[in-house]
């Protein structure tokens, strides 16, 4: 509307001044002549009418082109946030599932058995027992204690638990231990035998060559390791040490200093 009342005020004072031009260039024009200007002046017109309606036509389409391109993309930016949300919703709802349905009972069963094993390895297997009221039955309490405490020495590979104690004439005592001989002072036939325990500790003492091969164990005896329960093994190479009452240090090959290596025997079920 803009545009045709511009067009509408250029044409209405443009028609004198061209009448006015023609007026002085041409005196002698005829109305046939006038007519026909006048025609090719309003068909002129027509033409810049047309053009600048179509050329505005086309900037407002083109302006409100881009209005809905913005608030389509607005539209689009929202709808991908609300889409994106209900994942990022969707994925913590299936991770929360995920921990409480598999990560935790994982977690816990994985924490028992490390509990379990703990207590096995220091023969606290009771532990693990649901308990009993007290002045409830005592012989189920004692039973599965016991059993307990044999499952946890099955799995260090323990000897069994010895329920039947032997009569005192059975159990050694120290009177039964026989007596080390005397530190001889260092010789050439003298050798030092250092005992590795199991503990960590090493033991030093001098022997003859001569003396009996029964003195190592008589050794193991007094500084408390039972020979039924560990052996000797000398420490490279490393094999058992077979100790025979018959034979001597030398016999059985300790003619320098030695290293032996006291180790737990193993025990078959």
């Amino acid at each position: 509307m803009a545009a045709r009342g511009v067009v509408g005020i250029f044409f209405l004072s443009a028609v004198p001044l061209v009448c006015l031009e023609l007026r002085r260039g041409i005196p002698d024009i005829g109305i046939k002549d006038f007519l026909l200007l006048c025609g090719r002046i309003f068909l002129l017109l027509a033409l810049l009418t047309l053009i600048i309606s179509v050329t505005t036509s086309w900037l407002n389409s083109f302006k409100s082109s881009q209005v809905y391109l913005k608030e389509e993309e607005e539209k689009n930016k929202k709808r991908q946030k609300l889409v994106r949300k209900k994942q990022q919703e969707a994925q913590g709802e299936k991770a929360s599932r995920y921990i409480e349905n598999v990560l935790k009972p994982h977690q816990e069963m994985k924490l028992r058995k490390l509990e379990e094993r703990f207590y096995q390895m220091t023969g606290e297997a009771w532990k693990l027992s649901s308990g009993h009221k007290l002045g409830g039955d005592e012989g189920t309490s004692q039973t599965s204690f016991e059993t307990s405490n044999r499952e946890a020495a099955k799995s260090q590979n323990l000897p069994k638990p010895v329920t039947e104690f032997p009569s005192p004439a059975e159990q050694p005592t120290c009177k039964e231990i026989p007596d080390l001989p005397e530190e001889p002072s260092q010789t050439a036939e003298v050798v030092t035998v250092a005992l590795r325990c199991p503990s960590g500790n090493v033991l030093r003492r001098r022997f003859l060559k001569s003396c009996s091969s029964q003195v190592l164990l008589d050794w193991m005896m007094r500084i408390g390791y039972h020979t039924s329960l560990y052996s000797l093994s000398t420490s490279f190479p490393r094999r058992p040490l077979a100790v025979e009452g018959g034979q001597s240090l030398e016999d059985i090959g300790i003619t320098a200093d030695t290293v032996l290596i006291l180790e737990e025997k193993e025990q078959t079920n």
